[in-house]
């Protein structure tokens, strides 16, 4: 377009290429959304009207469809749920960060060794330990309990956590510390005064981390968890499906109530999130 000034000439591909760039990401948001869409729809019908012909077909009542059923179903293994994350995942977290500390700021004889053995834990699969964890559950009296599934999930979830706080207060300046034990501040009190007040984005990440790991955990609670009674939200999802009939509106909307939770800990605390993430990689 010679007719048109160099700067708009300039102007007119990077929009184009930016109208393009939106489109295709506003498609992959519809075909991402569209798993959803389906659960959702199908969730509200009744069972009668579900079927692979009308599945894309909204609702012709707003009854509550198979959501109501899946609520009853699942809702006190959502409350044994919550029973088993948060506690976990508050002692993880606290757990995590004294190791991190002492990891990064606090060097000792074999400390990077100690670490090594410590995040190798990460890549230990779930079935390969599943038998001595249960026998060690039976010992200690713990098998079948609740508190016995906090206590996989906390020392399952050392090692990426202890990885998180040690990263992070590895960017903390060492002249931090070195300033505290000057003025006579010792171990624990350089930790608590110091490091836990910077360590708030860390927390975040840990936190929803390790939140939503253990909400969707299945196969401990399966073997761990053999009381109906406290079995996670899981384990009683993948009870909806009945032995000789399944009600799809029952367990796609059970599907959607069981994410609900971490869902909704994305959707508030997301931002937080990636800012933990992207806080300390820069040092100073």
């Amino acid at each position: 377009m010679p007719f048109l000034p160099s700067g708009i000439r300039a102007e007119l591909p990077r929009k184009f290429r930016d109208y393009v760039i939106l489109g295709f990401l506003i498609l992959c948001l519809l075909f991402f959304l569209m798993p959803f869409y389906v659960m959702i729809v199908n969730g509200l019908k009744e069972a009668t009207s579900v079927s692979v012909s009308t599945m894309w077909n909204l609702p012709t009542q707003l009854s509550g469809g198979g959501f109501r059923e899946a609520f009853q179903r699942l809702g006190p293994s959502m409350g044994n749920s919550l029973l088993i994350a948060i506690p976990a995942t508050i002692i993880s977290a606290c757990w995590g960060s004294v190791n991190g500390y002492l990891f990064s700021k606090w060097k000792f004889r074999g400390s990077n060794v100690l670490f090594a053995l410590l995040v190798f834990g990460m890549f230990i699969p779930y079935q390969s330990i599943l038998i001595p964890l249960i026998q060690f559950l039976e010992t200690i009296r713990l098998y079948g309990t609740i508190p016995g599934l906090v206590v996989v999930h906390v020392i399952y979830g050392l090692p990426i956590v202890t990885l998180i706080f040690r990263n992070y207060f590895t960017n903390i300046p060492d002249e931090m510390v070195e300033a505290a034990r000057i003025d006579g501040a010792g171990l624990v009190r350089i930790f608590t005064n110091v490091m836990l007040p910077l360590s708030l984005p860390a927390f975040v990440v840990v936190c929803i981390f390790q939140f939503t790991n253990i909400w969707n955990d299945f196969l401990f609670g399966v073997t761990i968890l053999t009381n109906p009674q406290a079995q996670p939200v899981t384990v009683a999802l993948n009870n909806l499906q009945g032995s000789y009939s399944v009600d799809w509106n029952v367990v796609m909307a059970g599907a959607i109530t069981a994410a609900l939770p971490t869902a909704l800990v994305y959707i508030f605390l997301g931002r937080f999130f990636i800012r933990g993430l992207l806080a300390g990689s820069v040092k100073g």
